[in-house]
Parts: C-alpha cells; structure tokens; sequence
C-alpha cells in the first residue's frame, strides 16, 4: 500500500468509526451522560484513568464510581465530606482501588481550587512552538502531584518522560480538544489546539499501526507515539488524532 492509498484507507475509516454508534461500548459513554463543562471534564478524567482491560468493565465501573459520586461529579470533588467520602472505600477497578481514587478527587478539587480547572492545568506546561502534548502532561503531572499521595498512586498518572506513551491522558485530551459535527469529541476546551493532539497508543493500536506500516518501532513508547503522529500529521496537520478512531475501529471491530 503506498501512502495515498494508506491515507485513502484511513481516511474512509476514520469517517466510518467517528460516530455516535460506537458510543455505547466505549469509555466516552460515561461523560456524555452529563451536560455541565466541568461534570464532563471530571467524569472524562476519571474514567479514562481506569481505562485500560475490557472495555465492558471499563464502563461498568465507570458509571459505577459516578453513581458513588452521587452522578454529580464536580460537586462531589469540591464539596463532599468524610460521610461521602467514605462511600468511595467500595471502588475499586483492577489495581486502581479506594486510596487510589481518594487521592484523585482530592488532586482534582485542587487543580480546580488553585490552578483553574483541568484544561488550565494541562494548558499550563505549553510552551511556544510546541507541536505536541509532550510539556503539557509533564506540567500536569507535576501540578497533580503536589497533593499528599502514596506512592502506589502514581503509576495511575502516565510520564512520558519515562518513556509511557501516556495512552489514557491522550485520550482524554482527544474527548476534551477535538471538535467536529459528528458528536463523539466534545471539543470544550480551546487553549490546547487539535493539532497538538497526539495518538492514544496502546497495544492494539500499536499493532494496528505496524500491520499498516505506520510504525516502525517496535516497543510501545513515547517515541513510538511522536513516530505515528508525525504520519498522521502529514495526512492532516489540523486534526491528526482523528486517525485514532481508524485504528482503534479497525483494531478493534475488524481485528485488523
């Protein structure tokens, strides 16, 4: 396949998955539940934190957690007592458990205390020139951070400097950033451009991508997401990541 039939290909795809269909089975379907900016943002944090094993588990326990949030999650992380708080001892979603979702609320009522809510928090690393997230979820990370926490809790927040291709921050900063007519993304936010939005890599979307010629790298890593995005944005440099639903759709639905 040479690269205007691969682009041909996902573009088609990309049209083709990027629908509300899809909603019911995805991880997305627990924000759209909401119609407030900040129930969409925290509920979107939340679940693409716990977003990773099968996805009808992920929305399980997705809509789980927003009922034990009594489904108003932004009141629940700025106003809850010991009372309600207690309530969240019942989560749990695989190795993500009770102290560790404790600590997210807490870092998430001072981020929006203190740093003016997640899309400030994110924007705050952004430097001039930057064409991807890359400065954006180190700042975040650190400012996330700085509430007290065990130390088990941060294996939950990715750092690609590390080398963690930072899968569910990228995923989630798709839902908030990218905007288009079809319904899926919400596009809330506006400092972060989509054209800055890089792929949310995991291992199927990794394969996918190899299977296609794609990528190249063989370990799942930062540079393998700066590698994919560098193909995506020569297809479209305004709104690469929509080449996500391609793969994922494709990885997924057609076991490509």
């Amino acid at each position: 396949m040479n690269t205007k039939e691969l682009k041909s290909l996902l573009d088609v795809k990309a049209e083709y998955y990027n629908r509300t269909d899809f909603i019911h089975a995805d991880p997305i379907r627990i924000p759209h539940a909401f119609t407030d900016r900040a129930d969409i943002e925290i509920a979107g944090f939340l679940v693409a934190t716990i977003a990773w094993g099968q996805r009808v588990s992920i929305v399980k326990n997705g809509f789980r957690l927003m009922e034990l949030m009594d489904n108003a999650p932004y009141d629940f992380v700025m106003n809850a007592g010991p009372a309600d708080l207690k309530r969240i001892s019942a989560f749990v979603h695989r190795t993500f458990n009770a102290d560790d979702c404790l600590f997210f609320i807490a870092s998430l009522k001072n981020i929006y205390r203190l740093h003016g809510g997640l899309e400030q928090a994110f924007a705050a690393g952004l430097r001039s020139g930057d064409q991807n997230v890359y400065n954006s979820l180190l700042r975040f990370r650190e400012l996330f951070l700085e509430t007290p926490h065990l130390p088990r809790s941060e294996k939950h927040l990715a750092n690609p400097a590390s080398g963690s291709t930072a899968k569910r921050l990228n995923m989630f900063l798709r839902w908030m950033v990218r905007h288009d007519a079809k319904g899926v993304d919400f596009g809330l936010w506006k400092v972060i451009s989509p054209a800055q939005l890089s792929c949310p890599l995991d291992l199927h979307v990794g394969n996918v991508a190899r299977r296609l010629g794609i990528l190249k790298r063989a370990q799942n890593d930062w540079k393998a997401v700066e590698e994919i995005d560098k193909v995506f944005r020569s297809f479209d440099p305004v709104d690469p990541v929509k080449y996500d639903f391609a793969l994922f759709g494709m990885g997924i639905s057609e076991k490509i």
